[in-house]
């Protein structure tokens, strides 16, 4: 918590750094995420979503104290000591109850924040901008923030009960919906100044009712809208210039800096500017695991070329053929029949990342990495199909930076990325 703290307060002094928020619960990714922090001793944050992992196991499976010791568990793997790995959670409200009547969601919404925070879990998102099924459709800051505030209280409480350092808090929310929009984007509104600073005052004032004056010292970000995002085939980029006067804003608010939602697939250059502008969080969620598929799809390629037919994996007809077979995690996204191969493959919303766990694509993973290891006396990758296929791993193989073998490779691709956000928070000059 203190290198957070030193990252936010080292951004307040007029530095341009700040940190990467990595959203997600896939092996690869975090393993990227863990060895990066490694060599370039970085703090290295990972955030689990509630609806990915929460008390009743979330999409993943995993309960908040499964998933702590899954990350650690990767971290000794990676030689990463522990204390340079912080855990937090994201949208932790009634995000995944919005069906239920507000005492019921928010009664889970408590248990929710208490795992997290027993768990070790220490950098809290504290969101309940959403209506429950008895709410109107929108609901008014004061509530939101009264929301928030009740499960701060809770959070505190767990805290003072598991020991520990003391949990830091982001508040406020994105629009559109976390995960990418449903809809074409041409155009975002900016978060106006004066909605931000009411957004502040609301949860201060709540927090306040609440007696978490204390608390309140710990709140470090605040989720607004830059004007980026992405839906199915389009992103829309940071303009610094639009959000000129948001970023004036936060001056009023010395402590307290901004966290972006939906940064994926912004070029090197957005990342910087959002730096810059007081945006010090930078979440990544479908960006590293669109990466990881994308490296996938293409080792895939090359199976295609040096695997006898019998004998592939079929990693590409066995995800479609899952994921027709069981379509909850993209129906209510893709629903243009025209175009469905196409984006249940390469949409940038990336629903397949709710599949990659599970069993039946688990195996035909490995079934790749283990196929493509063997399919040349020293493992190794033909140079030819890397350059075809994978140019950027070819030509960090040719350099003598990465390793030709398939895991190294797979690795890599969400490397890139993971890399792109670190530049864009260590900024000199």
């Amino acid at each position: 918590m203190k290198a957070l703290l030193d990252i936010v307060a080292r951004h307040r002094s007029g530095q341009a750094v700040g940190i990467t928020s990595i959203c997600s619960a896939h092996p690869v990714v975090l393993d990227a995420a863990l060895c990066h922090g490694r060599d370039s001793g970085q703090l290295v944050l990972i955030e689990a979503t509630s609806n990915q992992v929460n008390q009743f196991g979330g999409y993943t499976g995993m309960r908040p104290a499964d998933f702590h010791a899954f990350v650690m568990n990767r971290a000794d793997q990676a030689g990463l000591p522990r204390e340079r790995v912080l855990l937090g959670g994201d949208h932790l409200g009634p995000n995944c109850w919005q069906g239920e009547f507000a005492a019921s969601a928010m009664a889970k919404s408590e248990t929710l924040v208490d795992d997290y925070v027993a768990a070790g879990f220490r950098k809290i998102h504290l969101d309940c901008s959403m209506s429950c099924a008895d709410d109107p459709q929108m609901l008014p800051d004061s509530e939101v923030a009264a929301r928030a505030a009740r499960l701060a209280a809770v959070a505190e409480r767990a805290w003072r009960r598991s020991g520990g350092e003391a949990p830091v808090y982001v508040v406020g929310t994105e629009v559109p919906v976390p995960g990418g929009a449903k809809e074409e984007l041409d155009e975002l509104q900016v978060t106006r100044p004066e909605a931000m600073t009411a957004t502040v005052e609301a949860h201060r004032s709540a927090f306040s009712k609440q007696g978490l004056d204390e608390a309140w010292q710990r709140v470090i970000g605040l989720v607004v809208q830059p004007g980026v995002e992405f839906d199915h085939h389009d992103v829309v980029d940071y303009k610094p210039e639009k959000a000129r006067a948001l970023t004036a804003a936060i001056d009023a608010f010395p402590g307290l800096v901004y966290e972006a939602h939906s940064t994926d697939y912004q070029t090197p250059e957005a990342l910087a500017a959002l730096v810059r502008g007081h945006f010090a969080i930078l979440k990544v969620g479908p960006g590293v695991t669109y990466a990881l598929r994308e490296t996938l799809w293409a080792l895939s390629f090359i199976e295609d070329e040096v695997v006898a037919a019998a004998q592939r994996s079929q990693l590409r007809s066995i995800v479609l053929e899952v994921m027709r077979a069981e379509p909850k995690y993209w129906e209510k996204y893709y629903t243009d029949d025209s175009c469905l191969a196409l984006d249940l493959q390469y949409s940038l919303s990336d629903r397949v990342r709710y599949y990659w766990a599970h069993p039946g694509i688990r195996e035909t993973c490995e079934r790749l990495l283990r196929n493509l290891d063997g399919s040349s006396p020293k493992g190794a990758l033909p140079l030819a199909l890397l350059g075809q296929y994978l140019p950027r791993q070819y030509d960090e193989i040719r350099a003598g930076r990465l390793t030709n073998s398939a895991g190294s490779i797979l690795r890599s691709g969400v490397t890139h990325v993971v890399r792109q956000y670190a530049r864009a928070c260590t900024q000199t000059g």
